[in-house]
């Protein structure tokens, strides 16, 4: 790689030169970033997977801009041998294409050069009047006249000349030049780069509701008609809508862009034209005094480049720019909250029954033991208009029957249609039966787990149940291990991002993949139980070669060692050294091949084990022995003491889960129903989406309540991604229900001057919690003294109202919600308890 190019990256990314060449080098070389980040500290300084990845995308970038200014000379310099009066221009344009930092850069650039369409400017150069336009324009300042300029370029009778090319008299021959030096202005890089700072400077994003005439026609029929005006409620906070480009929030240019796909909202960008205009006249004339008898010619012309030419093309840049700006903040939120659920504890050592409520198909109830097997299922069809009837009594004594005599510890309720009424019955069962006061209930978001159901996965898995029965065994699996089964479903549709269908597929793919795969690499993956879709995550694993790991291991029986898998096909030297230390083989014959520790350091380890003579197996877990282990002198030239570290880390907790701390909520039969809560009732809530504008929480009433983000704090919150997490568990304050729509408004600013909660247990056992719905659905952020409006489940398409011209956002003072005992690295001194609803609801009965 070029040493300029590693400098500017080193310099722009704020890293050493060394760092950037590092990471270039390994990932030439088929590197994964985990494995980079793990396995290769010494030579990249100890980068963290974040650093590398931006390295590696700012390299992508500068190599994809090398390759476009080629291609751009290329064309440049084809023209040139066809333009004789191009070729002593070609060393400037040279020297401009490679100074160009940018893609926009290069785009200003060569668009002088770029193939076009046949265009009016082309026209008028055809009829020889390019002589014309530079003619007036060196002679803007001496006060000529015009017509007389432009007579001898009338050729109206000129019979050698044929008819189409004729200028017929002054006025087309001073129409055709300013023609061509419109488009000259057009493609100026200085005019372009003026015109698209002062759109920017004065831009202001402008939207109305759209009619019903214009969105649908004057021939319409009553459905098509109630279903457009459907769509128009989600907007309503739009149709009076007035701000600068440059302060409005990503979620609201999607919400935006979503109403006019949608032919809800008319969306225009509203300029300064007037100093647009009066700019480009400045910058052409440079201080020349123009003279009236050219005035009128100039302004015309101006006028007519701009609003013909520059504004449509910077309008587009912009609006471009924009939807990418709000699509990377998408992705990020996304991603974001896709890796803390990812990473949410599981539930070891528990028997789990899952449920996937069904209203006239019935609830199917699948019941998984603790280590993920499906054990026993059954449908149940309650009476949910009767709960006195006699089928009701029959489904809640055959799910009695199914949790007592499968020993069921945990029921895991998909919040899908009709989970509020399976879960009241589940609440009453639970409260009123003696044998099952210890079974825990929680809600799981189910989004993806029919996506799972109909997948080649699922079949292979379970091919002699039905799909409806595999869903349930998925939400039971996701509570007891979210990584291990949400890796089985694409992570588009697990649904924790805002207007996630809306964003480049591509990119949201590419980097919700770069998460889980991170999340994987992080956790570790047991080598003889994952499943082929878990081990196409790990480094350097593709999925032809995880089917062939299963295939080995269903022929051969469970792996002995890591070298083992050199003997399955395809599954190369390249692929050992990326994949290895990520894979843990538990009673196998080597003990390290259940830690991180990578099979090329087992050397080391051996060495270290011989100096202190002891078998390796002594040194497992023996925390005063390994820290008395001189690391300092096992260093060389290719191990530092950040890997000896890591081996010394290993060694005293072998394959220590990262996800092993934290907090869990089980729900109370008290609170079950939207119907139960009450305005300023304070309760725990567990966090399951966030977005820029708010945080969507599960209190256990199977639709989330939204906090806004005028709610979370008494200080001002710019942004609620950057204070509050997808799986923190809150306490919450209820300040608004509807229940017409089934909306739930909360804060946290109220709860935060309540006396501190409980000690919050470790992070351990915790269930996944994800919420429902694709995509935002904001709100105007309320003016100061005013509640904000209600919000619940299922306004998270809509985008917020934004603030009117000239108002300021209200002020906020206050501590962040989340205390730290809920942060996944603190240690609380307290041993671990569970807690549920009822614990907390005598604490905070009389608030």
């Amino acid at each position: 790689m070029n040493a300029s190019l590693v400098s500017q990256i080193a310099q722009e990314l704020k890293l050493q030169d060394y760092q950037v060449s590092a990471v270039v080098q390994l990932t030439s070389e088929d590197c994964t970033v985990p494995f980079i980040a793990r396995y290769r500290k010494e030579r990249t300084g100890t980068l963290d997977e974040v650093q590398i990845r931006a390295i590696i995308e700012r390299y992508n970038y500068v190599m994809e801009l090398e390759k476009l200014k080629e291609q751009c000379l290329a064309v440049i310099r084809t023209q040139a041998e066809q333009k004789p009066e191009l070729k002593p221009k070609l060393p400037e344009i040279e020297k401009q294409v490679r100074a160009c930092q940018t893609k926009q850069q290069l785009e200003d650039v060569y668009m002088p050069y770029r193939p076009k369409r046949r265009t009016k400017a082309q026209i008028a150069t055809e009829k020889g009047l390019e002589p014309l336009a530079k003619l007036i324009m060196t002679k803007l300042s001496e006060g000529a006249d015009l017509l007389v300029t432009a007579t001898p370029f009338v050729n109206a009778t000129n019979e050698k000349i044929a008819a189409e090319l004729r200028v017929q008299n002054e006025a087309e021959a001073l129409q055709g030049a300013s023609d061509i030096v419109a488009e000259q202005l057009s493609e100026s890089a200085s005019i372009r780069d003026l015109v698209r700072r002062l759109m920017y400077a004065t831009g202001r994003q402008v939207a109305k509701a759209n009619t019903i005439d214009d969105a649908l026609g004057k021939v319409r029929d009553a459905k098509k008609t109630a279903k457009f005006q459907e769509k128009m409620d989600k907007f309503t906070n739009y149709f009076d809508y007035d701000e600068p480009i440059g302060k409005i929030p990503p979620h609201r240019i999607m919400a935006l862009r979503r109403g006019e796909s949608e032919k809800c909202l008319i969306v225009n960008l509203v300029v300064d034209e007037p100093q647009i205009l009066q700019s480009m006249k400045d910058q052409i004339l440079q201080d020349k005094v123009c003279h009236t008898s050219t005035k009128e010619w100039l302004e015309a012309m101006v006028k007519s480049s701009y609003r013909r030419l520059l504004s449509p093309s910077i309008e587009t840049e912009i609006r471009l720019e924009l939807k990418e700006r709000a699509e990377k903040e998408a992705i990020r939120v996304f991603s974001d909250n896709l890796g803390k659920l990812l990473m949410l504890p599981p539930i070891p050592s528990a028997t789990v029954c899952g449920i996937d409520p069904g209203v006239r198909t019935g609830s199917k109830c699948a019941v998984v033991s603790s280590t993920g097997t499906y054990v026993d299922a059954i449908t149940i069809y309650p009476n949910f208009s009767d709960a006195a009837s006699t089928a009701t009594d029959e489904a809640r004594k055959n799910l009695r029957d199914l949790l007592i005599s499968k020993n069921v510890g945990y029921i895991a309720i998909g919040n899908g249609t009709g989970s509020e009424k399976i879960g009241q019955l589940v609440a009453e069962l639970l409260k009123s039966e003696p044998a099952l006061q210890n079974v825990k209930r929680l809600i799981v978001n189910e989004a993806g787990a029919s996506v799972y159901s109909t997948d080649d996965i699922a079949r292979e898995e379970f091919p002699d149940l039905d799909v409806t029965i595999r869903s349930a065994i998925s939400i039971a699996r996701r509570l007891q291990d979210p990584l291990s089964e949400l890796v089985k479903i694409e992570p588009r549709s697990i649904g924790v991002g805002q207007y996630q269908h809306d964003l480049n597929a591509t990119k949201l793919g590419k980097s919700l993949a770069e998460v889980v795969e991170s999340c994987v690499n992080k956790v570790g993956v047991d080598l003889n139980t994952a499943s082929y879709k878990l081990l196409s995550y790990v480094s350097g694993i593709r999925a032809t070669v995880a089917k062939n790991i299963v295939q080995h291991r269903d022929k051969n029986g469970p792996f002995k060692n890591r070298q083992e898998l050199l003997e399955v096909s395809g599954f190369g030297g390249k692929a050992f050294e990326q994949a290895a230390g990520f894979l843990r083989i538990k009673g196998g014959t080597n003990p390290l091949d259940n830690s991180s520790v990578h099979p090329e350091r087992y050397e080391i380890v051996q060495k270290i084990a011989e100096d202190l003579k002891q078998p390796i197996a002594a040194l497992i877990e023996q925390e005063h022995v390994v820290k008395s282990i001189p690391i300092e002198n096992y260093v060389s030239e290719t191990v530092g003491l950040p890997t000896l570290k890591d081996i010394v880390d290993e060694l005293i907790k072998p394959g220590r889960d990262p996800r092993s701390e934290g907090s869990r909520l089980a729900f109370s039969a008290d609170v079950s129903s939207i119907e139960d809560l009450k305005v300023d009732m304070v309760l725990p809530g567990t966090v399951t989406n966030v977005t820029n504008f708010g945080a969507f929480v599960d209190i256990g009433v199977h639709h989330n309540g939204l906090i806004h983000i005028s709610e979370l704090s008494n200080q001002f919150v710019k942004d609620a991604t950057q204070m509050i997490h997808v799986g923190d568990v809150i306490e919450v304050k209820v300040i608004d229900i509807d229940l017409k729509r089934k909306r739930i408004s909360l804060s946290t600013k109220t709860a935060q001057t309540q006396t501190p909660p409980p000690s919050r247990p470790r992070q351990q056992d915790r269930p996944p919690q994800s919420p429902q719905g694709q995509g935002p659905r904001g709100q105007r952020p309320p003016q100061q003294g005013q509640r904000p409006p209600h919000r619940g489940q299922n306004q998270q398409n809509r985008g917020h109202r934004p603030p009117q011209h000239g108002q300021r956002p209200p002020q906020h003072q206050g501590p962040r919600p989340v205390a730290s005992s809920q942060r996944r690295d603190h240690k609380p001194s307290k041993p671990e308890q569970n807690y549920t609803l009822d614990d907390l609801m005598a604490k905070f009965k009389t608030k």
